[in-house]
């Protein structure tokens, strides 16, 4: 799977400058242009052409430029620590993100953006591994029934979600 990611081009937008680094080396396998502004992304967006958009949420517009990489068709996964709630998940995947992955993951982000590559090779946009990774963690932080406030949405989105699974 990590062979996906070599030299595939990589746009990474935070106003956190140690976020940006942090991203730079664990993404090294690829060539990482970095934003951190709304307006710097917007410049590399017009002049550039990425395979995969990594975008804070918070600070730098987030939800404004995934419907900007929405409209160019780049995979974009939305990042976050300070947006880490059940409304803010919902609100990425309703939006059109392929993945949302809260920066205490950052670690893993190479296997996140392996699994959204992989999976708009396929023409699917699957949220199966990284939901399935990430789960957990969600069930941890938002606590138990978290998802019966918008039960209906989640029912819909496990039921994908399992399909997807079994498709693989």
């Amino acid at each position: 799977m990590q062979n996906i990611l070599d030299n595939k081009k990589v746009l990474v937008v935070d106003d956190e400058p140690d976020i940006l680094e942090t991203l730079e080396e664990l993404l090294y396998m690829c060539s990482v242009d970095t934003a951190s502004t709304f307006e710097d992304a917007i410049n590399f967006l017009k002049n550039n052409t990425y395979d995969v958009a990594v975008l804070d949420i918070m600070g730098v517009k987030g939800y404004d430029l995934l419907e900007v990489t929405n409209r160019m068709d780049i995979p974009s996964l939305m990042l976050t620590a300070h947006a880490l709630t059940p409304d803010n998940l919902k609100k990425s995947i309703e939006k059109g993100a392929d993945a949302y992955v809260p920066k205490d993951k950052l670690a893993d982000i190479s296997i996140y953006v392996a699994d959204v590559l992989a999976a708009r090779k396929k023409d699917k946009k699957s949220r199966a591994k990284w939901f399935s990774l990430l789960e957990p963690m969600f069930d941890k932080l938002f606590g138990e029934g978290w998802k019966k406030t918008d039960k209906d949405f989640w029912d819909e989105f496990d039921e994908k979600h399992k399909k997807s699974s079994l498709q693989r």
